[in-house]
């Protein structure tokens, strides 16, 4: 058919496949729990696609030109699967190595566990702002954080909390992330503008955030006396030879990734870097996990760092706990997550091909009568284009067109608009499950989404703050005549 001949989706057609969507995921969730990512999300992703699709079909679409939007919505997202990849990779370097093992060994001994929660939300902050990329302080500090957390017997899902909530707001803060640019170019506004004036709510957010995770640390049933750590240093000592030295691969991705280099090479030279680090300190290591058996020595070294890079590293301590914390990474470890990605890609690339999703927001626009109500009505876009297109640049680039005009129309600035993106479309991205970001940090910090999602409370907080200031109209910037708004 031609594109005259198509019809215009209604709204009822737009909410079809949304409740389709939300009734399946709900389903899955009662039958499997935290199990539902393996495989029955991914049923319902793409069975409401499949509704979706049939919608199409009676508005004039053909399969073609849906399957083009589908293929080029999962090439938009190789380069967030390249990433995965390498952080199978890097995960299982690192732990064959010896960094992983070093990191939670001097961890163990200077942090402590009243103010861990606290202080984990502290370093992962500091660290993001430097970097720019909450990604790669999840799989760097994060998985050693992690580590550290299981040694002192503390909470794995408050950590994983604490984890993403300073890793988001440093990477929101920081003028190398990623969103924190794209965030004022679809708006129309100056990237320190914009960073400027996130201030008075992320501020907010992350000071309410780290009381929190205190308040916690503080109230817990935490008898820090009776923490003997000997048994698990001495574990991690007989198993590993351990030296400061084995934080190198740390070090070099903390400044490459300062230097914005770009993540995919990044990730790649830091293991590389790990694995230098394996064959010269860590032989026993090696020759005990590709079990020698006699072989030739080349062979063994080779066959041990080929396992730990495509099925990640299997720890053979003596101690269960030990082992399943350090029995982690490789590719196939993330092959789960990839298949989630792309099916939640295959789901919101139809939607918005179909024009579904548009007509979603066209319909709440109409709902926005006040300046309270537009900055609401656009936090709710936000956080709906992240669970049904699963991906937060979609959720930061589509509200932003859609409502751009909009804050212009009714003389707000810029900047009001690209605050609210990045203080609901991004930071709710990693609540979703089926989110590139919320599989992402899942996988790599071995925590169901729903499992860690009550503790990220700097990303739960955000928005509500971000809502609440439009509300009263608190820090609501007019126009003023020297701004200039980008057509």
């Amino acid at each position: 058919m031609s594109e005259d001949s198509r019809r215009e989706p209604s709204f009822i057609d737009a909410l079809i496949p949304v409740l389709a969507l939300v009734s399946m995921l709900s389903f899955s969730v009662y039958l499997y729990g935290d199990a539902s990512s393996g495989g029955a999300n991914q049923i319902a992703l793409i069975m409401a696609g499949c509704v979706a699709l049939v919608i199409g079909v009676k508005n004039g679409y053909n399969w073609r030109e849906i399957e083009k939007a589908i293929t080029q919505g999962i090439a938009n997202t190789f380069g967030a699967i390249l990433i995965l990849m390498a952080v199978g990779m890097l995960i299982g370097s690192w732990i064959l190595s010896g960094t992983v093992p070093a990191m939670i060994y001097y961890g163990l001994q200077i942090i402590n566990p009243t103010i861990f929660y606290f202080t984990a939300c502290i370093l992962c902050s500091v660290t993001a702002i430097s970097i720019g990329s909450s990604w790669t302080v999840a799989s760097t500090i994060g998985i050693g954080l992690m580590g550290i957390s299981s040694g002192l017997g503390l909470s794995p899902e408050i950590t994983a909390g604490a984890i993403i909530s300073g890793a988001y707001f440093g990477d929101k803060m920081s003028p190398l992330s990623d969103t924190t640019n794209l965030a004022p170019a679809v708006a129309g506004t100056d990237l320190f503008t914009h960073i400027r004036h996130m201030t008075w709510t992320t501020f907010p957010s992350i000071g309410i955030a780290i009381l929190l995770y205190l308040i916690i640390g503080l109230t817990s049933d935490i008898n820090t006396d009776n923490i003997d750590l000997s048994a698990q240093l001495t574990l991690i000592e007989n198993n590993f030879t351990i030296g400061i030295y084995l934080l190198l691969p740390l070090v070099v991705v903390f400044l490459l990734a300062i230097k914005k280099n770009p993540a995919f090479p990044t990730l790649v030279i830091g293991t590389l870097t790990g694995l230098l680090l394996a064959v010269v300190f860590q032989y026993d290591v090696i020759m005990n996990f590709a079990h020698a058996n006699g072989r030739n020595e080349f062979i063994v070294i080779f066959d041990g760092i080929w396992q730990a890079l495509f099925a990640g590293y299997t720890a053979d301590t003596g101690d269960v706990r030990m082992d399943e914390l350090l029995s982690q990474g490789g590719m196939a470890g993330m092959l789960e997550t990839i298949w989630l990605i792309m099916c939640a890609i295959t789901f919101g690339s139809i939607m918005e091909k179909l024009g579904l999703l548009k007509r979603l927001v066209v319909g709440m626009i109409d709902m926005a009568q006040t300046t309270g109500s537009l900055i609401l009505v656009t936090a709710l876009t936000c956080i709906g284009v992240n669970i049904m297109a699963a991906d937060q640049y979609i959720a930061i680039v589509l509200p932003g067109r859609m409502y751009r005009l909009e804050f212009k129309r009714r003389g707000l600035a810029a900047k009001n608009l690209s605050r609210v993106l990045e203080d609901t479309g991004t930071v709710t991205s990693v609540l979703i499950p089926w989110n590139t970001c919320g599989a992402f940090f899942s996988s790599t910090l071995g925590i169901a989404t729903f499992a860690y999602a009550p503790y990220c409370f700097f990303n739960i907080i955000s928005p509500f703050v971000s809502v609440l200031y439009g509300m009263y109209n608190f820090k609501i910037s007019p126009i003023v005549e020297d701004e200039v708004i980008a057509e």
